[in-house]
C-alpha cells in the first residue's frame, strides 16, 4: 500500500496476518495520537506499508485524535488522563499490559514521549520478550524532568530506535549504552519521488517561490525567523513570493507579523496540506529555519521532491544537507540565511544541480523499502538474542 489507503484491520487493530502455514511474530506498535506531526506522519507510513510476511502488525494508540487517525479507525485506545502519573494512567499501564500478554505480543515498540512512559513499563510489568522505546527528536525542547524520566525508561529497552545520529548522540551523552541505540532513518514513501502537478500555479512565469513546511505550534519551529529572512529577501527580489505550509495556535501572531513586515501579499498561509509533493512542486527553494530538529521530515520530501534545501546547521540536518545537495547556514545568522536563499534564486544551475543531488540522496538512503528493512532486521535481532527466533517465509510464500 502506499500512504493514503485505508488501512484493513479487525476488531484488535491488526494489521492482515501472514498466510496459512507461514510463521509469525505479533509486533505491537503504539503512538499518542494521530496529530499532523512528523512522527505521526511516519507512523502512518510504516503500519500502512509494513510487511507482514514474518511479523503481524498491532496498531494501538492514547488517542485515535488527528488527521491520520482515519487510516486506524480500530486502533484500541489506552487513555492517559491528565497526568503520566495519574490514576487513570497508572491503570491504562495494567490494561495495557494485560493487551500485551493476551494477544501474545513478543515485541512492544512506543513510538513518542508520552507512549515511552507508557507502554516500556507496561510491557515490562507483562514480561515482553523485547521492549523498544524511540527518540525521535534532540531533546533539547523536552524539560529536564522529562528527559530524565524518559531516559530512566529507555534503560528498561533492549534497544532504543533514533531517527538521527544526533538523537542517538544525545542519548549516549545521558550515559545510555552505545549498543542499544539504533539509528533508522524517517522513510519517504516512493510517490514522493513522482512528479506532480504543482498545487499553486504561478501568476507570473518566471515568478521565485520559497516555502517552508513546518507545523505553527511551537517557537522552537522559528516562523518568526522565516518571516524576517522574507522580508530581507524581498527587499532583493520584490517579485518573490513565500508559502508558509502548516497550522497551530501560533497562526495569528504570526499573520500579524507578516502584516507589520509588508508580507501581507507576499506571504501566502496554506494552513494543513497533505499533497505536500504538490506543494513542493509549486516552489523553487525550500527551507526550514527550525533553531532544532532530529531529521527533518520537510528537509526530506524537499529532498525527495528536487528542490534544494536552505537550513540551519542545528540537530541531524547535517546528516541530510552538505554543499553538494543545499546550504547549511550557522543557527541563528539570518543574514546568512537570505544570502543564501537569494544565491539560489538568481542561480539557476546552481539551484537544478543541488536539486538533483538531493532527490539522488533521499531516494538511496530513506526509501520506504530500505527503511522498512531496518526496522525488520532490528527485530529480528532482538528475538534471536532472547532466544525467540522466527521462521522466514519462503518466496513462494510472500
Amino acid at each position: 500500500m502506499e500512504d493514503g489507503s485505508r488501512i484493513s484491520a479487525d476488531s484488535k487493530g491488526e494489521l492482515p496476518s501472514p498466510g496459512i502455514g507461514m510463521s509469525h511474530a505479533d509486533i505491537f506498535w503504539m503512538i499518542t495520537n494521530f496529530e499532523m506531526g512528523g512522527t505521526e506522519h511516519q507512523f502512518s507510513i510504516l503500519a500502512k506499508n509494513f510487511d507482514t510476511s514474518q511479523f503481524r502488525l498491532r496498531v494501538g494508540c492514547a488517542s485515535r485524535r488527528g488527521p491520520f487517525g482515519v487510516d486506524f479507525a480500530l486502533a484500541p485506545e489506552f487513555p492517559l488522563g491528565g497526568s503520566l502519573y495519574g490514576w487513570q494512567s497508572m491503570m491504562t499501564r495494567l490494561r495495557l499490559s494485560r493487551y500485551l500478554r493476551t494477544h501474545g505480543v513478543r515485541v512492544a515498540h512506543a513510538f513518542d514521549f508520552y507512549v515511552n512512559l507508557t507502554l516500556i513499563p507496561a510491557a515490562r510489568l507483562g514480561r515482553i520478550p523485547v521492549v523498544i522505546g524511540s527518540h525521535r527528536q534532540i531533546g533539547d525542547v523536552m524539560t529536564k524532568a522529562q528527559f530524565s524520566a524518559q531516559a530512566i525508561a529507555f534503560r528498561w529497552c533492549d534497544a532504543v530506535v533514533c531517527n538521527s545520529h544526533a538523537a542517538a548522540e544525545r542519548l549516549a551523552e545521558a550515559g545510555l549504552p552505545r549498543r542499544r541505540l539504533q539509528v533508522i532513518g524517517n522513510a519517504l514513501l516512493p510517490s514522493s519521488f513522482r512528479g506532480t502537478v504543482p498545487a499553486f500555479p504561478r501568476r507570473v512565469p518566471d515568478m521565485l517561490r520559497v516555502g517552508m513546511v513546518a507545523r505553527m505550534n511551537a517557537q522552537y519551529k522559528n516562523h518568526a525567523g522565516f518571516l524576517r529572512i522574507a522580508a530581507e529577501v524581498r527587499r532583493h527580489k520584490p517579485g518573490a513570493e513565500f508559502l508558509l505550509v502548516g497550522d497551530g495556535p501560533l497562526r495569528p501572531e504570526l499573520e500579524k507579523q507578516a502584516a507589520s513586515l509588508g508580507l501581507e501579499r507576499s506571504v501566502t498561509f496554506c494552513g494543513e496540506r497533505r499533497d505536500i509533493a504538490a506543494v513542493l512542486a509549486s516552489i523553487d527553494v525550500a527551507v526550514l529555519t527550525s533553531d532544532s530538529e532530529s531529521l527533518s521530515n520537510a528537509i526530506l520530501e524537499a529532498m525527495a521532491s528536487g528542490r534544494p534545501v536552505v537550513a540551519y546547521d542545528v540537530g541531524g540536518n547535517a546528516e541530510l544537507i552538505n554543499n553538494e545537495r543545499g546550504i547549511l547556514v550557522p543557527a541563528g545568522d539570518e543574514t546568512q540565511f537570505a544570502a543564501a536563499v537569494l544565491r539560489l534564486m538568481t542561480d539557476i544551475d546552481l539551484r537544478t544541480m543541488l536539486g538533483i543531488k538531493a532527490r539522488q540522496f533521499a531516494d538511496e538512503n530513506f526509501g520506504l523499502e530500505q527503511v522498512r528493512k531496518q526496522y525488520e532486521k532490528l527485530y529480528a535481532r532482538l528475538l534471536v538474542e532472547k532466544g525467540q527466533p522466527i521462521r522466514v517465509a519462503s518466496e513462494e510464500s510472500r
